[in-house]
């Protein structure tokens, strides 16, 4: 009977390896808690695509937009740990959200498995063509020289680039009036008509205004300079040390997907992500390619966690 027994065992677990083995036998599915048509949708249908090909089996995006990504983040913390529900999500959902809601229903590092990074969005802090600062040290000594008499723009409370122009407001010690506005477009429509004074944005939205000479770029507000813009400044060698601020991307699955299932899905990323041409395609929506394993990806996340935490705090930003 033991031996019995112990050859159904073995059965057992060589059934589960092969299953295993065999991952994905079936359509991978990946959610993205965003509309159609945005950056992030953009970037999962690309990587989509480029899984189907080298996986051999079908990825699809599916949409699952609402409640500022809430509802779609939700629903793959709540999926089968199997390896074929995945989420892209960006800061907002992941950093942002848990300190701007005080009932979010999941939570990032408990909820999740992530399996790597994907790009960061550079965010470039921008004027208004007749603003009187050409840099980012002369924009500070001006609005210190004008306390509460300047302003800035941002799509909306809470957002990521609302928040990063509070950071910088107390890194710098800057008073600067918040003016949210419903939506980028509208945002940068107010700066550029001059009722707004500066605000960050990624590039896409305001680089073809600054090429056009309807904006003036101050500084970026990534670590690194962006190779988008090379020439301009970040805000750190600006005369802010330490500032890093930017927005992003990655690639998770709900906790308990089995680990040869993440290492997987973490090769093929950073495969895809070496591409030249997936290169030039995410740089040219706005962002640049971020390999990490997952490991490096947790630690990123706890480090972001503190920072956009600090951000809502200085700006009182509530969202509930």
């Amino acid at each position: 009977m033991k031996k019995i027994l112990a050859a159904l065992t073995l059965c057992l677990l060589a059934g589960w390896a092969a299953a295993q083995g065999a991952w994905p036998n079936r359509p991978v599915r990946i959610v993205v808690p965003f509309p159609a048509g945005q950056t992030t949708d953009v970037i999962a249908r690309l990587l989509a695509q480029q899984f189907t090909e080298s996986v051999g089996q079908s990825f699809f995006v599916d949409n699952k937009a609402g409640a500022a990504a809430i509802i779609g983040t939700e629903q793959v913390k709540n999926s089968p740990a199997d390896g074929y529900t995945l989420l892209m999500a960006s800061s907002g959902p992941l950093a942002i959200n848990p300190s701007l809601y005080s009932k979010l229903p999941y939570d990032t590092l408990k909820d999740f498995q992530p399996i790597g990074m994907i790009a960061a969005v550079p965010q470039f802090l921008v004027v208004n063509k007749e603003f009187p600062a050409g840099n980012l040290k002369d924009l500070i000594a001006y609005v210190k020289q004008n306390p509460g008499k300047t302003n800035y723009a941002s799509g909306g409370s809470g957002l990521t680039n609302h928040l990063t122009m509070e950071l910088l407001k107390a890194a710098a010690g800057l008073q600067i009036t918040h003016v949210p506005y419903k939506g980028a477009a509208a945002a940068i429509t107010g700066l550029i008509a001059g009722d707004i004074n500066m605000m960050f944005e990624s590039g896409p939205a305001v680089i073809p205004h600054v090429k056009s000479g309807k904006l003036k770029v101050i500084a970026v507000g990534t670590k690194d300079r962006s190779v988008v813009l090379p020439e301009v400044p970040t805000v750190a060698e600006s005369g802010v040390p330490g500032f890093a601020a930017v927005a992003w991307a990655a690639f998770l699955a709900p906790t308990g997907t089995p680990r040869p299932i993440i290492q997987k899905m973490n090769s093929e990323l950073n495969a895809v992500l070496t591409k030249p041409a997936i290169k030039e395609r995410l740089i040219a929506l706005g962002a640049e390619p971020v390999m990490t394993t997952p490991e490096q990806t947790t630690i990123f996340f706890k480090s972001e966690l503190e920072i956009w935490g600090g951000a809502v705090k200085s700006s009182g930003a509530r969202a509930d």
